[in-house]
C-alpha cells in the first residue's frame, strides 16, 4: 500500500465515522466539548441599562446641577419611581438606571450635602456616559454559540448569560490504549538485559486525557496474534476509539495488522507520508476505530496529535477538528526535507522557533524540550534564520 499524505489520511479518518450521540449535560460538564448544535439566546443581557460606575444618576441636560437625591439604585433593585426634572438618584455598579435619567455622573465627580447634588469635576462627556445599554451584550433570539463551536470557560459563562442552564453535546468518546511488545513491561518494574518500559501508554493516557473523552489504559499484549486479537475483539465492545502502539509495521512480530484482519477488522489505509510516524493505520472494528501508532515514543506523540486528538475531537462535534497551523520565524535555518513532509520539535526562541538538536524518533529527553511542531511539507527547500514557516503548538 502506497504512502497517503497526511492531510489526505486525517480526512479519509474523520469520514469514517460521524460524531457520537448527542446529549444534553450541565454547563461545567461541557467544558471541552462541542456545540452539538446553534445556542441561541433565551434571554437580552443587560435585560435593562445598568450603571457601568458608581455615582448619581442624572439627566445629561441638567449639568451642572445642582439635583436634589430621591432615592437610590442598587444591583439587584432598582428605584421604585422614574426621577423628575432636578432630582438625581444615588447608583452604584451594575444597578438599573432608572426612568428620567439618561446619564451617570460618577461619584469623584459630585459633591453631596445631605441630598443635595452638585457637579465639581468636569462631569460626563457625552449622553448615556457609564451606561451598559439594555442589549449591549446580546438580545433575546441572538446566536451565543454556533453548531460545532468549542465549549470553554467563558462559552459556559455566555451561555449561563442568555438562560441556559444546560447545553447540547455529544457524548464523551471512550478510548482505549493498548501497547504491544515483548520487549515492555509496566512502568516502574525492572527491565533486565532487552526490556524496556512501557512509557506510550501513560504519556498517550495524560495527553488525550486534557481532551472531553473517556480515556483507559489495557496495558500490555504480547507479541502473539492470538492474544492481540482477543483483546481486540474485546475492547470494540465497549470502545468508540482503539488506539494501539507498535506492531503496525512489516516485520515477522509486527501483529496488529493480521490481528485485526482475524476479527474481521476494515484497514482503511496504512502508512503515512510523514517523518516521524510513517507506520500510521486507520481502520474500524466493529462500531470502534482503530487507529495504530507506531512503537518509537515520539513518533507516537507526533501522530497522536496529529491524528488522535483531531479524531476525539471529530466525535465531539468539532466544527473544525483539525487545527490551522500557526505561522512563526525560524530562530535557525533548516536543511531540505526528502520525499515525506517533516514535523520538527522545536521550542520559542526570543519570539522565533528553534529546532531541537534531538530529533531521533526515540528521543524522550529532547521532546519534553519541545513546545511545538515546526511542520515542513516533502520536497521543501532549505530555509535560512528568519523565514517564516508554519507550526503547530502543543498548547
Amino acid at each position: 500500500m502506497a504512502l497517503i499524505p497526511v492531510a489526505e489520511a486525517q480526512a479519509r479518518m474523520l469520514a469514517l465515522r460521524g460524531p457520537l450521540p448527542r446529549e444534553s449535560v450541565a454547563l461545567v460538564e461541557a467544558l471541552g466539548r462541542y456545540a452539538a448544535h446553534d445556542i441561541l439566546a433565551g434571554r437580552t443581557q443587560p435585560a435593562t441599562d445598568l450603571s457601568a460606575m458608581d455615582g448619581y444618576a442624572i439627566r445629561f441636560a441638567e449639568r451642572p446641577g445642582p439635583w436634589t437625591v430621591v432615592g437610590e439604585s442598587a444591583a439587584g433593585g432598582g428605584l421604585d419611581r422614574a426621577l423628575q426634572p432636578g432630582e438625581a438618584a444615588r447608583i452604584f455598579t451594575g444597578a438599573p438606571v432608572p426612568a428620567g435619567a439618561d446619564t451617570i455622573l460618577v461619584q469623584e465627580e459630585a459633591t453631596r450635602d445631605g441630598d443635595r447634588l452638585t457637579m465639581t469635576g468636569e462631569g460626563p462627556p457625552a449622553i448615556g456616559a457609564h451606561i451598559r445599554p439594555a442589549g449591549g451584550d446580546f438580545r433575546e433570539g441572538a446566536l451565543l454559540l454556533a453548531q460545532g463551536s468549542a465549549i470553554g470557560p467563558a462559552a459556559i459563562a455566555l451561555a449561563a448569560s442568555g438562560g441556559h442552564g444546560t447545553l447540547p453535546v455529544h457524548r464523551r468518546p471512550r478510548v482505549a490504549l493498548l501497547s504491544t511488545g515483548n520487549e515492555l513491561v509496566p512502568a516502574g518494574e525492572p527491565t533486565p538485559g532487552a526490556l524496556l518500559p512501557a512509557s506510550n501508554g501513560p504519556m498517550l493516557a495524560a495527553l488525550l486525557g486534557t481532551a472531553a473523552c473517556i480515556v483507559t489504559d489495557h496495558g500490555i499484549v504480547r507479541d502473539d496474534r492470538e492474544a492481540i486479537a482477543a483483546a481486540f475483539d474485546r475492547l470494540a465492545a465497549e470502545s468508540d476509539i482503539i488506539i494501539t502502539t507498535g506492531g503496525a509495521s512489516v516485520g515477522d512480530h509486527d501483529l496488529v495488522l493480521p490481528a485485526l484482519e482475524q476479527v474481521g477488522a476494515r484497514i482503511d489505509f496504512w502508512r503515512v507520508k510523514m517523518k516521524p510516524g510513517k507506520p500510521v493505520m486507520i481502520g474500524t472494528l466493529r462500531d470502534a476505530i482503530v487507529l495504530g501508532l507506531p512503537g518509537n515514543p515520539v513518533s507516537a506523540f507526533v501522530t497522536a496529535m496529529l491524528f488522535a486528538k483531531p479524531l476525539i475531537a471529530h466525535l465531539l462535534g468539532a466544527a473544525r477538528p483539525v487545527p490551522r497551523p500557526a505561522t512563526a520565524r525560524l530562530a535557525k535555518p533548516l536543511p531540505s526535507t526528502g520525499n515525506r513532509a517533516e514535523y520538527v520539535r522545536a521550542r520559542w526562541a526570543e519570539g522565533a522557533v528553534e529546532p531541537l538538536s534531538g530529533q531521533d524518533s526515540a528521543g524522550l529527553a529532547a521532546l519534553v524540550q519541545a513546545e511545538l511542531l515546526i511542520i515542513r511539507e516533502a520536497e521543501a527547500p532549505p530555509l535560512p534564520e528568519g523565514a517564516e514557516v508554519e507550526i503547530l503548538p502543543f498548547a
